[in-house]
């Protein structure tokens, strides 16, 4: 029977790397790259092989084996696993590198910033503070050999061959023999008297200032190289002299030089050290504390190292999240770190972090998430959005929060192309129009409408075909006047997804509507879009065998590629407008703003699907002071650069700040009061009574019950047609006849948005013009007639009643009733 003996190094639970060992360590130690077997996660593994006559160097490998293993310091390189035999040492440690390799690297990549070298030298001159302090130990061979970096830039100090006891317990320093080591032994111990007076800790410090020499300047030549400090930091250089400093008994200890140093002004006082040291003790921090440094982190990392925002800050933003209930503070940093991270580690670290966030009820949080989508949801696979994301993310349409319901609204341009068809065709539309027609926040109905004309691609033809032309109609019957801008531009923007008749019949008659809007940029707007269509309905006409060509997208399946005009005018929605809300909403929480920027939209020369650059010109808002708008030419898109947009926004915003706009019931009462273009005092009665159903409102809530009640969503989204006179007074949805009956004794859930601010003629826009020769006698006389009936009507309707009140009287308790 045959007994193999087992192999220590086969059965070791970690493997070299088959690669030469990386250099820089001038001792008896090979430095290799590993990993372990079980999981292959990287790892360091210094290797001593046992040479015959070489006793005294295995005596040192051997006692450094046993320093390594006893000694536990977070600056000190981290012990994990050991071999010993009798042919060689392993020593596994965390992944490093060689300082001078490190350094080398960086330089060649564009240099190494101070930050790092002050927080790399803290955390060396803090683990000798440590040895010579605390364990009464001197390490006895700090050079750039010693020190290595892990994979989050940190140093580690390492070579513990020739450490010995501070109180002369074990005999003295062990004789190094290695040229390359002795270079960095101080002046006094070639004094063999003993007469030289000096602290433990004196020889040490002068080795720390070779090191940060070395640093600095490359390696050491000789030792009188080290009277000029070359390019070591002024704010480092007198404390550099101390420990150079020929007086072995004037070198300060290690902990009194990091205070010297961490003084204001020095060069360890900085944010990257702060930042560390908080990192360091974040566990024992009180919580108030830990939302202010989360809060301020943010600003910082951008001037941090990409490793050390990957392996230090990441962790501890995930550790704080999931135990120490930071909330939505730790949400910034989070996301500005993963920008550093790839896919494969952003699905691992992140994802479940922000599938888990998004079912938080804390509105911050919520918001927070929603405003910073754009950074994740690259990273979003469909199943993730449609089953553990949307549900959560729906609830925003219903918060009694303005702008949670806004940034849910916006963040809709990023989940679309992941949602499903229940989710995209049905769930979502079914909020949209609730939004749409009963949301009190003019902006948040504008956004929707842009929202809605950039997803249109998306949506399924039955979809399509049911939705955009109603809805785009009602935008345009919307009294704050960026809504009906949008409702114009939503039809330009998805003019390919319209038949031609829908474009003849529906469409082009709710434009000409809008060509004696009271306000400039909604006519302009309407002018162009009309051209637009009339030049498409031309061409057809003159060869009608492009009308399949044409047509081609009306009923094609949902398609990204369709978007392509939607993409590029809903921008300003999502950036100006809704920047305004915002600021409207934490000054004024119950009002709406009344102007905003106004994109312009493309001619009929330009196809649609070319990507435009919009201008936003400042919309005149329906108040006592106009502010003209921009004017537009005729025949091409205005294009303007990015930062004339940007500076129009800022100037726009500040105008929003100067004036005191008030309430919006004290807004639209003053619209109310105004004359209309067409209708007069009619079409201003209408309004009131449209604006006072919009004050009257009830919560999301309650809105979302009632419009359950009232057939969901499929009743809203109706095709419009001809337009029937309303009784005076009231505002019913045959008014507009969306598709239903003639009358409806059910209430209208659009009427809030069915009547348009009336303004004043302003003597610098519309004033000077004689609109009332738009009207024709014939329309008066309609006008009249019809008042007249409804009058007579309303005379009759009440004569009935009041007969048959006096023909039964008061039904007794109990009675029956025969008819």
């Amino acid at each position: 029977m045959w007994f193999f003996a087992r192999d220590p190094v086969r059965d070791f639970p970690f493997e070299l790397i088959p690669e030469p060992p990386e250099g820089g360590l001038p001792g008896p130690w090979a430095l290799h790259r590993g990993r372990k077997k079980a999981t292959g996660s990287p790892v360091s593994i210094f290797v001593y092989d046992v040479k015959p006559g070489a006793e005294e160097q295995t005596q040192v490998a051997k006692a450094a084996f046993k320093r390594f293993k006893t000694l536990r310091h977070p600056n000190i390189l981290a012990y994990i696993d050991g071999l010993e035999t009798e042919k060689c040492l392993h020593v596994v440690t965390e992944a490093v590198t060689p300082l001078g390799i490190y350094l080398k690297a960086r330089v060649e990549a564009g240099g190494l910033k101070e930050l790092e070298i002050s927080w790399g030298l803290h955390q060396i001159v803090k683990a000798l503070s440590f040895l010579v302090n605390d364990c009464s130990l001197i390490h006895n061979n700090v050079c750039m050999a010693a020190v290595f970096v892990d994979r989050a830039g940190e140093w580690k100090l390492g070579g513990l061959d020739y450490m010995y006891s501070a109180q002369g317990n074990g005999g003295g320093p062990p004789r190094k023999g290695i040229p390359e080591l002795e270079q960095y032994d101080p002046p006094e111990l070639a004094d063999s008297s003993g007469r030289v007076v000096r602290e433990k800790w004196s020889a040490d410090m002068w080795r720390l200032g070779c090191l940060i020499w070395e640093v600095f300047n490359g390696p050491l030549p000789r030792a009188a190289a080290l009277r000029n400090p070359g390019k070591i930091p002024k704010t480092l250089v007198p404390h550099y002299c101390e420990l150079v400093g020929a007086n072995p008994k004037v070198r300060p200890n290690p902990a009194r030089f990091l205070q010297n140093c961490r003084a204001p002004g020095g060069f360890m006082s900085n944010r990257f050290v702060e930042t560390n040291l908080f990192l360091e003790e974040i566990q024992i921090k009180e919580p108030a504390e830990k939302q202010k440094f989360f809060q301020e982190l943010s600003k910082s990392l951008d001037a941090f190292p990409e490793d050390f925002c990957r392996h230090k800050v990441l962790p501890q933003l995930l550790t704080a999240f999931e135990f120490g209930n930071a909330g939505a503070v730790v949400l910034t940093p989070l996301f500005k770190v993963g920008k550093f991270l790839s896919a494969e580690e952003y699905q691992q670290k992140i994802i479940p972090v922000v599938v888990k966030m998004f079912s938080s009820t804390d509105r911050a949080m919520r918001i927070r998430l929603l405003q910073q989508m754009e950074q994740f949801i690259q990273y979003l696979d469909e199943p993730t959005v449609n089953t553990q994301i949307f549900p959560h993310v729906v609830h925003g349409f219903l918060d009694t929060n303005p702008a949670i319901r806004e940034q849910t609204v916006k963040s809709m341009l990023l989940l679309a192309p992941k949602l499903n068809e229940a989710n995209l065709n049905v769930e979502l539309m079914k909020h949209f129009a609730r939004l749409q027609a009963k949301d009190e926040q003019g902006p948040i109905r504008c956004n929707t409408t842009v929202c809605l004309g950039k997803i249109g691609s998306y949506l399924s033809a039955s979809t399509r075909h049911r939705v955009l032309t109603s809805a785009f109609s009602r935008a345009t019957r919307d009294p704050f006047a960026p809504s009906r801008v949008a409702g114009v531009l939503g039809f330009a923007a998805t003019h390919n997804l319209y038949s031609m008749n829908d474009c003849a019949q529906k469409i082009l008659p709710v434009l000409c509507g809008l060509t004696v809007d009271p306000e400039k940029s909604v006519r302009d707007q309407a002018f162009k879009a009309i051209r637009s269509f009339l030049s498409k309905l031309e061409s057809v006409s003159e060869d009608p065998t492009q009308l399949e060509e044409v047509e081609k997208d009306v009923h094609a399946a949902s398609s990204p590629g369709m978007g392509g005009a939607a993409a590029s005018w809903a921008g300003w929605a999502v950036t100006g407008v809704s920047s305004l809300t915002s600021k409207l909403i934490r000054s004024h929480p119950t009002t709406a703003p009344t102007e905003t920027n106004i994109p312009q939209r493309p001619t009929p020369e330009d196809p649609p699907e070319s990507s435009v650059s919009l201008c936003s010109p400042g919309v005149p808002a329906p108040a006592p002071t106009p502010v003209p708008a921009t004017p537009t030419t005729s025949g091409h898109w205005e294009t303007q650069e990015e930062d004339k947009d940007t500076a129009e926004d800022s100037s726009t915003a500040d105008r929003w700040d100067d004036e005191d706009w008030g309430s919006l019931e004290e807004a639209e009462s003053v619209l109310a009061q105004q004359d209309d273009w067409s209708t007069g005092g009619q079409v201003s009665r209408a309004s009131q009574v449209s604006n006072s159903d919009h004050k009257s409102s009830k919560s999301p809530e309650s809105d979302w019950s009632s419009w359950e009640a009232e057939g969901s969503w499929e009743q809203g989204w109706q095709e419009p047609s001809s337009q029937e006179p309303p009784p005076d007074g009231t505002r019913l949805a045959s008014e507009y006849n969306w598709g239903g009956p003639e009358s409806s004794d059910k209430g209208d859930p659009f009427a809030t948005l069915s009547a348009r601010p009336s303004t004043q003629p302003r003597p610098d826009s519309w004033g000077e013009d004689n609109w009332e020769g738009l009207e024709t006698d014939s329309r008066q006389v309609k006008a009249e007639l019809a008042r007249k009936k409804r009058e007579e009507r309303r005379r009759e309707m009440e004569a009935k009643r009041a007969e048959r009140k006096v023909a039964k009287g008061p039904m007794k308790l109990g009675a029956r009733k025969l008819d």
